[in-house]
C-alpha cells in the first residue's frame, strides 16, 4: 500500500498477548501469527474464537505482503482463506487498496480471478433452491447457474473481512456469463456476501514480492502406494488423484495422505506420447505434462465408439491447461471463466463476442488416467458433453450433476506439439487427420491415385476385420473427430471430440 494512506490498528492476541495487525478498516478477522488463534475485532479490543490451522501446504507464487496494481488500483495481500470439499480445495487471497476498500484475488481450475463485493438488491434465493445449469439476472447481468456445491474452511492465514466458523460447512454458489464475468455467492454469512470478478493473467496485476521458486521440502508429501508399497510423492498441492507409475493403480487423496487410501487397480495401461514429467514450449509459456487421460466418447443412439488422449499442463503462474490428441487433430484448451450463452435449440454459443457452431454432443467416459490431477478423477466417471466450434477455435461443455464446465482453445498442428516438447524425431507419430499426404508438396496424379487405391484396401481390411479398441487405445474412424480436456471439482474440461 502506498505510504502515507495506511491506517493501521494493532491490539494483543487474546491467546499469547502477541501484537495482531490489522490494514484495513474492514478487516474483522485475523489469524495471530504465533499462536494461530482466530480472532475478531470488537471496539478496540481483539475476542478470540479458537484455533486455526494455517499451514497451506501449497506451492502458489502469491504471498501475503505482495502488492500489485488492478485496474489502476494499488493493492496489497492481508490474508488468505483455503476452502474446500471432498472434491477440490481453493485458494482465496484478500487484498486491500489503498482507499481502503477491499479485493480478493482466488485461483480458479488453475487460473487466477481478481473479484470486489458487489451489493445487489433484493434478497437472494435459498441455497437450497439453486439449479446448475439455469439463467439467473442479478445487478441488470444474466448469469448461468455454474456451480452448486458446500465447503468449509480448511486453513485461514493474516487478516481478513469474514472468517466462517473453522469446520463449519456452507454453501457456494458461482455465476458466469458470456462476458467472462465470475460472481461468487457465499451463504456463511447473512445476508450472502456477493464477489464479482473477472479472470487476470499474475503478470497484469504487476505483482511484487511474490514467493520464490523453492520447491518446498515437506514429508507429508510422501506416502507408500497403498497396492504396492512403493514410495511415492506428491509434486502438486492441488493434486487430488494421482496414479502409482510402479503398479497403475489410481490413488485417491482427496482426503489427504494421512489416513487409509482407496485405490483402484487400472489393468492394460496406455502410455503417453508425450512422457509425463516433459517440458515443453507453447503459446511463449514453459508447461510440464503432469497428467495424462485416455478417455471414450459415444454419441446418442450409436455404437460406435471413438477415443482421444489428453495431457495436463501446468505452469506456476499461467495454472493448468489440457493438450489434446484426437484423431483429426491437436489441440490446446483451457478451462473458460465465464459461461457462453447458448441459443435456445442449443445449436450455437456465444462467448466474449464470438459465435460457435455445435459439430457433436455424447455422453464421455474415462478409461485411464496416470500422473497428477487437481480435482478427483476416476476411473469409471461420465459426462454429457457438447462441442463446438468457429474455424481453428474450439468450445466445449461438461455436465456433471453438480457442475457445468466450460472451456475454450484452439486447434495446434501436430509439427507445433512435436517441436514444443523436443519430439521432432518422432513427429511422424505426432500426424493425425490435420496433417494428410494430399497437403505435401510434389505429389503427381499418379501418387495421388496409389494414395487413393490404398486407402480403398485398408477401408476393405477394417471391414472384415477390426481387432483395436477404442477404450483401450487410439483407434482411427471414417469420420472425423475432435479432441478436449476436462476439468473442474468433479470433471476436467476441454474440446473433447
Amino acid at each position: 500500500m502506498a505510504e502515507g494512506t495506511q491506517r493501521r490498528y494493532e491490539a494483543p492476541c487474546p491467546g499469547c498477548g502477541a501484537p495482531v495487525p490489522f490494514q484495513s478498516a474492514q478487516s474483522t478477522h485475523a489469524v495471530c501469527a504465533y499462536c494461530h488463534s482466530s480472532v475478531v475485532r470488537q471496539a478496540d479490543a481483539l475476542a478470540r474464537l479458537g484455533r486455526i490451522a494455517d499451514e497451506f501446504t501449497d506451492y502458489s507464487p502469491l504471498k501475503i505482503g505482495a502488492t500489485g496494481q488492478w485496474r489502476g488500483k494499488a493493492f496489497t495481500l492481508v490474508g488468505r482463506l483455503q476452502l474446500g470439499n471432498a472434491a477440490a480445495r481453493w485458494t482465496e487471497w484478500q487484498a486491500v487498496f489503498d482507499d481502503q476498500s477491499l479485493g480478493s484475488l482466488s485461483e480458479d481450475n488453475g487460473s487466477f480471478v481478481f473479484s470486489v463485493p458487489r451489493k445487489v438488491s433484493g434478497s437472494l434465493p435459498a441455497f437450497k433452491d439453486w439449479r446448475v445449469g439455469r439463467s439467473h439476472v442479478l445487478g441488470g447481468e444474466t448469469f448461468a447457474v455454474g456451480a452448486v456445491t458446500e465447503a468449509s474452511v480448511l486453513a485461514a492465514q493474516g487478516e481478513l473481512s469474514h472468517l466462517p466458523e473453522p469446520g463449519k460447512v456452507f454453501g457456494v454458489v458461482e455465476l458466469r456469463n458470456d462476458a467472462g464475468s465470475v460472481c461468487s455467492i457465499d451463504y456463511a454469512s447473512e445476508p450472502p456476501a456477493v464477489w464479482l470478478g473477472a479472470q487476470v493473467p499474475l503478470d497484469e496485476l504487476q505483482l511484487a514480492g511474490l514467493a520464490g521458486d523453492s520447491v518446498r521440502k515437506d514429508e507429508g508429501r510422501h506416502f507408500n502406494c497403498p497396492n504396492c508399497a512403493a514410495r511415492l510423492e506428491v509434486k502438486l498441492e492441488t493434486t487430488k488423484s494421482m496414479s502409482c507409475p510402479s503398479c497403475d493403480a489410481l490413488i485417491d487423496l482427496s482426503a489427504g495422505i494421512g489416513g487409509e487410501l482407496k485405490h483402484a487397480i487400472q489393468d492394460e495401461p496406455v502410455r503417453p506420447l508425450i512422457p509425463l514429467g516433459t517440458v515443453g514450449q507453447l503459446r511463449g509459456a514453459s508447461w510440464q505434462v503432469v497428467g495424462h487421460q485416455h478417455r471414450s466418447g459415444t454419441e446418442p443412439g450409436e455404437d460406435e465408439v471413438f477415443a482421444w488422449q489428453e495431457y495436463l499442463l501446468y505452469n506456476r503462474k499461467e495454472g493448468f491447461q489440457f493438450l489434446v490428441d484426437a484423431e483429426d487433430g491437436w489441440s490446446l484448451v483451457k478451462p473458460a471463466t465465464g459461461a457462453p450463452k447458448v441459443s435456445s435449440g442449443g445449436k450455437t454459443a456465444t462467448y466474449l463476442g464470438k459465435r460457435y457452431q455445435l459439430q457433436y454432443s455424447y455422453r464421455a467416459e474415462t478409461q485411464y488416467v496416470a500422473g497428477e490431477f487437481y480435482w478427483k478423477v476416476e476411473r469409471g466417471q461420465v459426462t454429457e458433453n457438447s462441442d463446438y466450434a468457429s474455424g481453428q477455435h474450439l468450445l466445449s461443455l461438461e455436465k456433471s450433476r453438480d457442475e457445468w464446465t466450460w472451456s475454450v482453445g484452439e486447434r495446434l498442428d501436430s509439427a507445433t506439439v512435436a517441436k514444443a516438447f523436443k519430439l521432432d524425431q518422432k513427429k511422424d507419430l505426432f500426424k493425425r487427420g490435420d496433417a494428410t499426404p494430399l497437403s505435401s508438396d510434389g505429389w503427381s496424379v499418379g501418387k495421388v491415385v496409389l494414395f487413393v487405391v490404398a486407402v480403398l484396401i485398408v477401408v476393405m481390411l477394417e471391414r472384415g476385420c477390426d481387432d483395436c479398441d477404442p477404450q483401450v487405445e487410439n483407434c482411427s474412424s471414417t469420420s472425423g473427430r475432435w479432441g478436449g480436456g476436462s476439468y473442474g471439482g468433479s470433471s476436467s474440461g476441454g474440446w473433447h471430440k
